[in-house]
């Protein structure tokens, strides 16, 4: 069972994740009023969006190998303490420069605050409690993408952009007192050498590669967009070639060959692209085609959070009804088939009806990852425990930030095979739909046993039947 400790340990990084990922979209809404107060264009601005999601991508690698050097204690509250003393240099910002210099230290705190806490919460935990710390922490990472275009709309009309960066410093003091509190003193080890080659290759590849997703949402030339491209698939093939036969690497690879760990990486990264997607992709199509104003689309929008929250009581239940197959075949399924629905949407539709398919897109996100994110763990051995979540939460974040890159790209195939907005629009969630079915292939073949070790599994129902 899982104690009250344990509980508040999830809590405070489900918030630490909450945060992390608010600040990652956010600020988009804010970039015509930053720009005309930082004297600045909107295109510039975009640095302060990016510069943040590719110190993410770059130094969450890192933070495996920090815990096992530091202690988990001292380098998360280091985090909490960056990433709120960077949000209020942030809202203090009187230059662009500045503020995307602060933006890349807010993105280093934020980097190591959640995989750091997420290796506390699942070091103390039982396999068979698993999914529901999972459940606790899992929830951020969705509401978070959906609430920012609104509670940013609300903030930038009713107050300033100042109040984006500033909002975070009473959530980092309540989470660094909660923090210094639970967390607690582990003896520094002494790891291995840093894996110096490793840290090159594999944060080149990864900045390299989020940089080029920005390029892509900011319309840049192809030419420049597929040079980078190249060089960042080069570096991270290196990389991957590399981490394959350092005897420390960065990222220990070795943690794939675990099936169910390595179908979370696979399959799990793919589904992470397509929720990423649709906070961006729903408000555009809203707007754009259906000439609604920016604070209805976003209230509509709020609908799959309400998915993703209705659903959350009944998500371990499922799991251990089931199984991790079932589930994550259902959920992935259910994902292509709302975005298919998302499809068909036109201006006539009833509001109605756009709310229930948004709810059923919440609730298919919400399964679905909170089953990768448990599965992710259910069969890793203890000593692989840090490695993996230092990869796992590499793969996450890579996926995430990819998710507005890969609606920018669907919808340009969709205006170069369509004739009307509303048919780009159309394509674009089509191409969706095949991105989540690709998902669920990879769910399909996942062995029926998968991640049964942290399942109350039908054992209950085979005893009664004795």
């Amino acid at each position: 069972m899982i104690d009250s400790r344990q509980r508040s340990i999830a809590l405070l990084v489900a918030g630490c994740f909450f945060m992390e990922n608010l600040d990652g979209t956010i600020v988009t809404t804010a970039t015509p009023q930053i720009a005309a107060a930082l004297d600045s264009t909107p295109a510039a601005v975009g640095l302060v969006v990016t510069a943040y999601l590719v110190t993410l991508a770059v130094l969450i690698p890192l933070s495996g190998w920090l815990t096992a050097r530091y202690g988990a204690r001292r380098v998360m509250l280091s985090a909490i303490t960056l990433f709120t003393l960077a949000s209020l240099g942030c809202a203090l910002s009187e230059n662009l420069g500045t503020l995307v210099a602060l933006r890349i230290a807010q993105g280093a705190g934020g980097a190591m605050m959640v995989p750091v806490g997420r290796l506390v919460v699942l070091a103390r935990t039982e396999k068979r409690d698993i999914p529901k710390v999972m459940a606790y922490i899992v929830w951020p990472a969705l509401i978070a993408p959906v609430l920012a275009p609104l509670l940013g709309g609300f903030l930038v009309t009713y107050a300033s952009w100042h109040w984006m960066f500033l909002i975070n410093l009473p959530l980092g003091v309540l989470a660094f007192a909660v923090a210094r509190r639970l967390i607690e003193a582990g003896p520094a080890g002494a790891p291995p050498p840093l894996d110096i080659a490793g840290v090159l290759l594999t944060c080149t590849g990864l900045g390299a590669l989020t940089w080029t997703a920005h390029l892509l949402t900011e319309g840049a030339g192809w030419s420049v967009v597929g040079v980078l491209a190249a060089g960042s698939a080069a570096a991270l093939v290196l990389a991957v070639r590399h981490l394959g036969r350092a005897p420390h690497p960065l990222l220990n690879l070795r943690t794939l060959r675990v099936a169910s760990f390595r179908a979370t990486v696979t399959g799990g990264s793919l589904f992470w692209v397509v929720v990423g997607a649709v906070p961006f992709l729903l408000p555009l199509l809203f707007q754009e085609v259906f000439g609604w104003s920016a604070v209805k689309s976003g209230a509509v929008v709020l609908f799959v959070f309400v998915g993703n929250i209705g659903i959350k009581p009944a998500t371990t239940y499922l799991l251990n009804r089931f199984g991790f197959r079932p589930l994550l075949v259902a959920s992935t399924a259910g994902l292509a088939v709302t975005m298919a629905a998302c499809a068909l949407l036109a201006f006539g539709t009833p509001l109605a009806l756009i709310a229930v398919v948004s709810l059923a897109s919440g609730a298919a996100r919400s399964l679905a990852l909170t089953g990768y994110s448990t599965l992710a763990f259910s069969e890793t051995p203890p000593g692989q425990l840090r490695d993996a979540n230092a990869l796992s939460a590499t793969a996450q974040q890579l996926s995430a930030g990819l998710g507005v890159a890969a609606a920018t790209v669907a919808l340009h195939v969709g205006t170069a095979v369509t004739d009307s907005p509303a048919g780009a629009y159309a394509t674009a969630f089509l191409l969706l739909a095949g991105l989540a079915l690709t998902a669920t292939a990879g769910a399909v073949r996942l062995s029926s046993g998968a991640g049964d070790g942290v399942r109350a599994v039908a054992k209950v129902g085979v005893s009664a039947i004795k």
